[in-house]
């Protein structure tokens, strides 16, 4: 999905405003823990890499889309910072950066619903783990999937982008499998000036990932501290009404 969706993946987020929300609390975070290099595991267009380079931290990149990481690698020269992206997926970054590398890493943009199993994200945390320095930090960004799995929210908020006469419009949805995991799909519409529609669909497989999972499997993989907030301003989390599940952990020390 992400090598196809690459192209227009900076058109289909507001980076501007995005950075603009989420960014006071990953420095606030970050800072707390005196964070000096952070990994940005699942980075798709290294936009949020890039920020924390242009505020002083040394940072790296990586997502299993090597579209992505192409993209990353430009945006990066665009903005004339020093971010090194890799190629390597979830459980791929020990190997692909090497262990207690990272005073910090950062999995965000509901990434961490692309491991499919429960035994995949056991070596996804145990990997995030072995990169990062004892006492080291990691913030995950999911959707809350309490209330998804609730209330069955299939339907997302679109999303528009213009630029000049051409236009993009970005559906999103899930289906809700027999097998217990959910389809997510972006319907890209695309025109210039008024000329008709264009469509594309691209789809990829999520595993909904309830706080209550979540808080067992970081336990188990050694993640203390656990913190809990409803988005990316930090405030509390609330199952029912929080449109995100933000967790935020230390390893514990010495056990890199």
């Amino acid at each position: 999905m992400y090598d196809t969706f690459s192209s227009d993946y900076d058109r289909f987020v507001d980076w501007p405003g995005r950075l603009k929300l989420e960014m006071p609390f990953l420095l606030s975070q970050l800072n707390a823990s005196g964070a000096r290099r952070v990994l940005d595991a699942a980075c798709a267009t290294g936009r949020h890499a890039i920020a924390l380079a242009q505020r002083g931290l040394d940072v790296a990149g990586a997502d299993l889309s090597a579209s992505m990481v192409a993209r990353a690698t430009a945006n990066a020269r665009e903005a004339n910072v020093t971010a090194e992206f890799r190629q390597a997926g979830f459980g791929e970054m020990a190997t692909a950066f090497g262990r207690a590398s990272f005073d910090a890493i950062i999995c965000l943009g509901n990434s961490l619903p692309h491991v499919l199993d429960p035994a995949h994200l056991t070596r996804t945390l145990d990997d995030f783990g072995a990169c990062l320095r004892p006492d080291g930090m990691l913030i995950v960004q999911n959707r809350n999937f309490d209330a998804v799995l609730a209330s069955r929210q299939r339907w997302m908020e679109p999303q528009m982008h213009r630029e000049g006469q051409r236009e993009w419009l970005f559906v999103r949805f899930y289906d809700f499998d027999p097998d217990g995991l959910l389809t997510f799909n972006v319907i890209t519409l695309r025109r210039e000036a008024n000329a008709a529609w264009e469509q594309a669909t691209v789809s990829t497989r999520l595993r909904a990932q309830p706080q209550a999972e979540l808080a067992q499997a970081f336990a188990r993989s050694g993640l203390a501290s656990l913190a809990f907030f409803g988005d990316m301003s930090g405030s509390a989390f609330d199952a029912v009404s929080s449109g995100n599940l933000v967790i935020v952990c230390r390893t514990r020390k010495g056990s890199a």
